[in-house]
């Protein structure tokens, strides 16, 4: 049986999202949605639950107050008890420049809690991120980790080499992990670190205090620790030492941090290549919208699709994700999209190959987006519309609405 009376889960949630443009304007990227009703910190924080990983942190900052609703204390999943559970840590002032406001990347931002850590004194670390979407059995990666003695456990995934060059590259050698090339403008390589590490809580501790020394010798910048994310620095201090170890994750596994691999990845939740829902023995937990069940009209037509409670169908959906309470109208058309809660598509509008965030509306007879030649979604293929915007012309493919615009 796994040891884990002594084991930390922290989830990073605090990065901006910068590179899901108009989607993260007003709302932390981990509460994007996905699959219709769930969100994606929803993957991380029911790995934890479903491993029994006794103490979960969420390490917040960017729109925190978008993810304090969702998390509700923790209750959705069974986090919220009197002894340890549930923490929401939020950015901090205090005497040492480094440790105030906002992180400078993930790596930055254990630092800046790491007084906190210390005093949960934890053997082990686990740190996730909030923007994939996976499902793990931590206690599998935390037995490996023991068994080979190691200092840092990276849980690996094959990707395409397009998709590599976006993450930290690793190269495996007999189960450790002997180099890292982080983001590279290209590369040939498909092994990646999914964001998903254990750490020797001590070594952690040293790596960081280290590392920052390092850094802030090189700096003039009194407020910036330099550690920036994980596979600039930290991962690298790890690797080079000689103890860091891969566990490749076996399961669906898709880092969703840009607009095409959003979309990607539900079209392979529509194609039924995510295997995340299917084990009725660990859900996905979620802080679910009170919904009645979705109505279909007489006459519409809905084929490959997900729809939410809710929603309303009068037109035709192929292809596509509709989020809870979304209504389309008679003649209206929506393909290859997914389309956030309670946006209306009137009659006859069409929306292709689109990424339509909360309370908008598609006027009638608007035209959003067409079908892209290929077949892999490019960034000049999406359209993405920012939440409570109206469409009433035509936006072609590409277009990006901020929030709240009328165009």
């Amino acid at each position: 049986m796994t040891r884990l009376d002594r084991v930390l889960g922290i989830v990073q949630a605090g990065g901006k999202g910068s590179r899901l443009d108009v989607l993260t304007r007003e709302r932390a990227k981990p509460v994007l949605p996905f699959g219709g009703e769930f969100q994606l910190i929803d993957f991380a924080l029911s790995s934890l639950t479903h491993s029994k990983i006794p103490d979960v942190w969420v390490d917040v900052a960017y729109q925190a107050s978008t993810l304090q609703r969702h998390l509700a204390g923790g209750r959705p999943w069974d986090l919220d008890r009197t002894d340890g559970g549930f923490r929401l840590l939020a950015p901090e002032n205090g005497d040492e420049p480094v440790r105030n406001g906002f992180a400078e990347g993930n790596a930055d931002a254990l630092l800046k809690i790491w007084r906190q850590i210390e005093q949960q004194r934890p053997e082990l670390v686990v740190v996730l991120s909030a923007d994939h979407v996976f499902r793990l059995d931590l206690r599998d990666v935390i037995d490996l980790h023991r068994d080979r003695g190691a200092e840092c456990t990276v849980v690996t995934a094959d990707v395409s080499s397009e998709e590599a060059a976006q993450n930290a590259v690793l190269t495996v050698t007999d189960g450790r992990v002997t180099h890292l090339d982080y983001k590279p403008e290209s590369t040939t390589a498909t092994t990646v670190c999914t964001e998903i590490t254990v750490y020797d809580a001590q070594l952690l501790g040293e790596a960081l205090a280290s590392l920052h020394s390092t850094l802030q010798e090189e700096s003039d910048d009194a407020e910036d620790s330099g550690l920036g994310d994980f596979g600039e620095h930290l991962l690298p201090w790890f690797v080079d030492r000689g103890k860091a170890y891969a566990f490749p994750i076996t399961s669906y596994w898709r880092d969703v941090g840009r607009p095409e691999a959003y979309l990607g990845a539900h079209r392979d939740l529509l194609a039924g290549r995510i295997d995340v829902f299917d084990d009725p023995e660990h859900p996905v937990r979620t802080r679910h919208a009170n919904r009645v069940a979705a109505r279909f009209a007489d006459g519409c037509v809905v084929a490959d699709s997900h729809v939410s409670g809710g929603a309303v169908v009068r037109g035709t959906v192929r292809r596509s994700v509709l989020g809870p309470g979304v209504v389309v109208g008679t003649g209206a058309v929506v393909e290859d999209s997914v389309i956030m809660a309670d946006t209306v598509i009137e009659a006859n509008a069409s929306v292709i190959t689109a990424i339509v965030d909360e309370r908008c509306v598609i006027g009638r007879g608007a035209r959003v987006g067409a079908q892209p030649k290929g077949t892999r979604p490019r960034p000049d293929d999406l359209c993405l519309i920012g939440t409570e915007s109206r469409v009433t012309g035509t936006l072609p493919p590409g277009s990006r609405l901020e929030p709240g615009t009328t165009a």
